[in-house]
């Protein structure tokens, strides 16, 4: 019986081990793979690892993470250590107070934490960035120290600091040669769970940081908007520099000890490195760039061709602070609590929306020469009539992407009605976008996506309701993009530049916008009404639409570009990544998203969130 327990628990064990341990394995390995698939192997390669260490970005995320870190903690361990011994020796009544005080940062949602502190520097108009950071992680490692410190000392004799100062001890040397070595195992505890909060944290960072300044958790969540494999190579690395350390630090005490006693240059020679790094880390980033003119861009994730803003820098003479969005709604949140960007890229119907809440500025033309590059078809519509705002960046439309060798070619005639075909049942990807779903809806019977008759509205939930429950979609992100490319389905909604990368991987799928019509969406460079850098913004904008600079871009991001030449480039060359599927311009019922007003908007989030409460 008792072998049987123990063969019982050892499976447990191994069970439990490769549960934690199997995707770090799997991490491992795919960031070796020739390929971008995230999913599928083709041959060994350390193209990845080359583009990490190519990748400027990356290695200044690792030194603001790592320089972060170590401030925080050792700022956050001092500051908890001495409040926990300072609790021990107060009054009841205030030490329960300043511990039930002490685990709201605990036990509060990072999400609130984060919008509180980003408020507060707001209000006290800090600029964002690396100190506002560091301020950020010591206020939520704090309470972490103070939990781990605090038990510790009230286990100690009360009398063992008036006993030591009796005996001729100093209160500083109380403290430090009584009191500390006691407790050393909560403050070290403390310490470890300080500094991996700091290097982990995302949420909080993401909202508190500002002015070019990123973690490595801010850049690799950027990264994961389109498939990017460094995040691989990137997280192979700090597996190996952990693992690294763990040996170290087990086998490091040992050979101490062998010695007979403690190798004190080896310790000077550690506090001196990490005090330099820390020292040059204040001096690089504790202040906003020196430059004489500072651009802030706020873009969506990958979304550019990061090579043309280091050009941009060196022929004007500049500094570039470029900073990414994971949606149009989040950036808006960011403008509203007080952020400043000079250059804003977001989406049409958002572009609409800062004009009427007037955050935006009219363009000169006559400073954007490059202008006459641009194709007439993305300019002058509904959400921006003549252009007074924004210079397009990329366009293109949403369709249905869909593997050829499993979709019979007569039912491509449905066109929308297509994702309700239930020989297809379980094998769709939805979007998960409340307003490219009921764009598909509404389209699908006939009516505009702009429309505000709630009777249209409760037809199109109505058929999404139907589409739900008989075809048993997966509504996903752009997850959707690696999945397509392993087949791990025969359909789905996509936007056209990210159908015409998955083509490029997988050449057995191909791309339909179905002629009831679709979104064609655009993007647009805007400059914000409190723009620091007027001429610079503009000279910006011309950059881009230059015709070799806009030709790299769309190369690089492969999404249609607005201007002629490139537009063209990109039908007749052969370029990996660039978008063939042109957005079908003739089609009358094709649109462009407009302006939702707040009730409306209101109404289509509540039936959203029916159709996928399910």
């Amino acid at each position: 019986m008792n072998n049987k327990k123990s063969i019982f628990s050892r499976f447990y064990v191994v069970l439990c081990l490769a549960f934690f341990y199997l995707p770090i394995l799997v991490t491992m390995i795919f960031s070796f793979n020739s390929s971008k698939s995230l999913t599928k192997l083709t041959g060994f390669s350390l193209r990845w690892y080359r583009e990490l260490l190519n990748n400027v970005e990356v290695s200044k995320a690792v030194y603001v993470s790592v320089t972060i870190a170590i401030l925080a903690t050792v700022i956050s361990t001092v500051l908890g250590t001495i409040t926990a011994i300072g609790l021990s020796k107060s009054r009841k009544v205030v030490r329960e107070l300043v511990l039930n005080v002490n685990n709201l940062p605990i036990l509060n949602p990072d999400i609130v934490t984060a919008i509180s502190l980003m408020l507060l520097f707001s209000s006290l108009g800090m600029r964002k960035g690396y100190w506002t950071m560091l301020l950020a992680h010591i206020a939520f490692c704090t309470p972490y120290v103070i939990t781990s410190v605090y038990p510790k000392v009230r286990s100690l004799d009360p009398n063992l600091a008036n006993a030591a100062m009796d005996l001729g001890a100093t209160p500083l040397q109380a403290m430090t040669k009584v009191i500390l070595p006691m407790i050393k195992e909560g403050v070290f505890a403390g310490a470890l769970l300080a500094f991996t909060m700091s290097f982990d944290d995302f949420v909080i960072s993401y909202f508190v940081s500002g002015n070019g300044v990123k973690n490595i958790s801010i850049v690799v969540y950027n990264m994961t908007k389109r498939i990017n494999p460094t995040i691989n190579a990137l997280s192979t690395i700090v597996i190996v520099v952990i693992i690294l350390v763990l040996v170290l630090a087990n086998v490091l005490p040992v050979l101490l000890a062998k010695t007979k006693k403690r190798n004190r240059r080896v310790e000077r020679g550690i506090t001196i490195l990490v005090v330099a790094a820390l020292t040059v880390g204040l001096i690089r980033w504790g202040h906003v760039a020196n430059g004489s003119h500072v651009l802030k861009i706020y873009n969506a994730g990958e979304y550019i061709d990061l090579g043309l803003l280091e050009k941009f820098e060196q022929e004007f003479d500049c500094t570039v602070i470029y900073e990414t969005f994971e949606s149009n709604e989040m950036m808006y949140t960011k403008l509203a609590s007080g952020e400043e960007y000079d250059i804003l890229v977001p989406s049409d119907y958002m572009i609409e929306r800062l004009i009427k809440e007037e955050y935006l500025q009219a363009l000169n033309w006559n400073k954007i020469p490059n202008a006459k590059n641009l194709m007439e078809e993305v300019m002058n519509k509904s959400y921006d009539p003549g252009n007074r705002y924004g210079c397009p960046y990329f366009w293109g439309t949403v369709g249905i992407l869909y593997d050829t060798t499993v979709v019979d070619p007569e039912d491509l005639k449905d066109g929308w009605e297509l994702l309700r075909n239930e020989k297809y049942k379980g094998n769709l990807y939805m979007y998960d976008s409340e307003r490219d779903s009921f764009m598909i809806a509404l389209k699908a019977l006939g009516y505009s996506m702009n429309t505000t008759d709630e009777s249209e509205i409760q037809e199109a939930y109505e058929w999404l309701i139907q589409q739900r429950d008989s075809m048993e979609p997966i509504y996903a992100g752009d997850d959707v993009i690696d999945n397509m490319i392993s087949g791990n389905k025969a359909l789905a909604v996509v936007y056209s530049g990210d159908a015409s990368y998955i083509i490029s991987e997988n050449p057995q799928l191909d791309y339909l916008t179905p002629d009831q019509g679709t979104n064609i969406w655009t993007d647009a460079m805007v400059i914000t009404k409190d723009c620091s850098e007027v001429d610079l913004a503009h000279e910006f904008i011309n950059f881009m639409m230059d015709e070799e600079n806009a030709l790299s871009n769309t190369i690089e991001v492969g999404y249609t570009s607005p201007i002629e030449s490139a537009y063209d480039e990109m039908i007749h060359g052969d370029y990996e990544g660039i978008s063939a599927y042109i957005p079908e311009i003739d089609n009358p019922k094709s649109e462009f998203f407009g302006y939702q007003e707040p009730k409306i908007k209101q109404k289509y989030a509540e039936l959203w969130t029916k159709v996928k409460a399910k």
